[in-house]
């Protein structure tokens, strides 16, 4: 996912992570238990940063897993974090466990993705949001992101969608702040271009709308002739060694209504 080239020095790599945090360096400094001097002797290449401070400095600049790895690169060390595949075996136990929390979490909806959002697991509460959407949405691999605001996705189906897609995009311009990422960057840009499907106006406006709950924005969806209503909620790995593991996301959808509830669990019977 990440575009960092490892040629252009770790001194140069560091400070743009250090601004990017807004940060000076004497305040990158004190949280690093270093000195202002030591950390601009870093920046102009004046001085060779140690494994153990790159470290350091990339755990108080909140720097992606992966961007760590090209942190160490940059300055000639071998690369800290490994990257698995899904398919791993490092990763078997893992899958079960994430295998055995979507399922777990039915009828409600629950689905894994990366730092691209593209979807690597899903339960049958997403297949049945996602039933009726055109072959070429749903052609692997799935982008959770397109599968949702592409005009022919879920987006003439989202009830409340200016809003659901305001936030959606808020959430990934957060995250583009955070990595330095090209294709999340493509990605983003694809997904604000979509056309808003004809008659998706404010929902304040429309004659069912209803009262938020207090504690989140919640999803409005129709599905099979019935508003179902959810409020997301978007777990990580905590401490990961690994960049794939470190960029997994899971976003579990907790039905915000007694109807929705109601619906879901009649599905079980």
């Amino acid at each position: 996912m990440t575009t960092v080239a490892t040629d252009t020095g770790v001194g140069p790599l560091l400070r743009g992570w250090r601004e990017q945090r807004r940060l000076s360096q004497l305040e990158l400094a004190l949280r690093a238990d270093s000195s202002a001097r030591h950390i601009s002797f870093i920046e102009t290449g004046r001085s060779r940063p140690s494994e153990e401070m790159i470290l350091r400095l990339a755990e108080h600049l909140e720097v992606p897993v992966r961007e760590r790895n090209a942190l160490l690169l940059a300055a000639g060390y071998a690369p800290r974090f490994t990257e698995s595949t899904m398919d791993a075996p490092l990763l078997e136990s893992l899958r079960e466990g994430i295998g055995q929390l979507l399922q777990g979490y039915e009828p409600y909806p629950a689905l894994v993705v990366d730092g691209s959002y593209t979807v690597l697991a899903a339960n049958q509460g997403i297949g049945m949001l996602l039933a009726g959407l055109p072959e070429h949405l749903l052609t692997p691999p799935l982008n959770a992101m397109r599968i949702t605001l592409h005009p022919e996705g879920l987006a003439p189906r989202i009830r409340n969608l200016r809003e659901w897609r305001g936030h959606l995009l808020a959430q990934m311009e957060r995250q583009i702040g955070l990595v330095r990422s090209e294709s999340l960057r493509a990605l983003y840009e694809e997904v604000a271009g979509y056309p808003l499907p004809e008659g998706a106006g404010d929902p304040a406006d429309r004659e069912d709308a209803v009262p938020y709950p207090y504690f989140a924005l919640p999803l409005r969806i129709e599905h099979d002739g019935r508003v179902l209503s959810f409020v997301s909620s978007i777990s990580t790995f905590n401490t990961p060694l690994d960049v794939t593991v470190a960029e997994l996301a899971i976003e579990t959808f907790l039905p915000a209504d007694p109807e929705t509830v109601a619906y879901l669990q009649s599905l079980k019977g």
